[in-house]
């Protein structure tokens, strides 16, 4: 799997082992979101391996892959306000690298080749919920660059006979999440007496789905998804951003003016939500309550300052200057 020392691709990484996966290789370039750490604890089991390349690199690729019957595909440039500010990797990353795996995968008589995606390349969901045969409306680069991507993959699909399917996840919280996203950035600034920043009013919704739950809908569609198909991975859990914030407080006994409303993000979608009935029929469910999730979630990151704390420095750092400290407070 690409992107295999990230967030989920590590959580799918674990599940296929915990699985009995005879041989398992995860392939990461360790960019900022990718954490050997994420991964340590499998280095020692028997079928486990470890490669550090780049998917935009073809030999590289071509070498990892070699002898594997599937390919899942994390890797990818994930986070929105990144893409505002620099889309240029996104296009790199979530296209070409695509591309060059596409390419490897042909060449190899790979059997089965799974691109995860996100719900974002539906757009903007005003009402209801996105079914896999709605049209695409990406509203941002990162989103427009997934929706590429798995253009790409289709074209591939259609004109080589790549055997791919893709999948489509909804927003993803857990362990080991770099704190960029929502919930590990609001549990790791309460826990060091930092502002919580909220985007315009705070009431975007987003469908929350944990990421032990996501790894295993994505499993079930590398054995089970019929070829070509797409597949929703969501965990029905509609949630509006400032809820899941003073939940977060709330657990915390973090004071409420912590919470810091800030100028909006370009292009904000406000709501995504997912029909998943398709991969449901597969026999895949959410098994992970949402508010017992996020209370595991808050506890874990209480009790492993020691993988957060050094990620908040550095790249981090300029990173959250650049994105933040021109939007100031709307808090009035």
């Amino acid at each position: 799997m690409t992107g295999g020392a990230g967030f989920i691709g590590s959580t799918f990484a674990r599940l296929l082992i915990e699985r009995g996966y005879e041989r398992v290789r995860v392939l990461d370039k360790l960019t900022y979101a990718g954490n050997p750490a994420n991964i340590a604890d499998l280095h020692h089991i028997p079928g486990f391996s470890f490669v550090q390349a780049d998917i935009c690199n073809a030999q590289q690729v071509d070498a990892a892959i070699a002898g594997f019957d599937a390919v899942v595909n994390f890797a990818a440039e994930t986070h929105v306000d990144r893409s505002l500010l620099d889309p240029g990797d996104f296009i790199q990353t979530d296209v070409y690298g695509v591309f060059v795996l596409l390419e490897a995968a042909r060449g190899a008589g790979i059997r089965r080749f799974v691109h995860v995606s996100t719900d974002e390349v539906y757009g903007e969901v005003e009402t209801g919920s996105s079914l896999e045969t709605d049209a695409l409306a990406p509203r941002n680069p990162y989103s427009a660059s997934k929706a590429g991507g798995e253009m790409m993959v289709r074209a591939y699909a259609s004109t080589y006979g790549v055997p791919a399917v893709i999948s489509r996840g909804s927003n993803t919280y857990g362990p080991n999440q770099y704190p960029e996203k929502l919930i590990p950035l609001a549990v790791t600034n309460v826990l060091e007496g930092q502002p919580i920043p909220i985007y315009g009013d705070g009431r975007q919704q987003r469908d929350w789905i944990h990421a032990r739950d996501h790894a295993a809908g994505i499993e079930v569609i590398m054995r089970r998804g019929s070829i070509g198909e797409v597949y929703n991975v969501g965990g029905g859990n509609q949630r509006e951003n400032i809820a899941v914030a003073r939940r977060i407080l709330e657990e915390l006994d973090g004071p409420p003016d912590l919470l810091q409303h800030v100028g909006d993000r370009l292009g904000h979608d406000r709501r995504y939500s997912v029909d998943t009935k398709k991969l449901r029929a597969l026999g895949w469910r959410p098994e992970i309550e949402f508010d017992q999730g996020l209370r595991d979630t808050i506890h874990w990151y209480r009790e492993h300052r020691d993988w957060w704390e050094p990620l908040k420095s550095g790249e981090f750092e300029s990173y959250y200057r650049a994105n933040y400290a021109s939007r100031g407070s709307t808090n009035g």
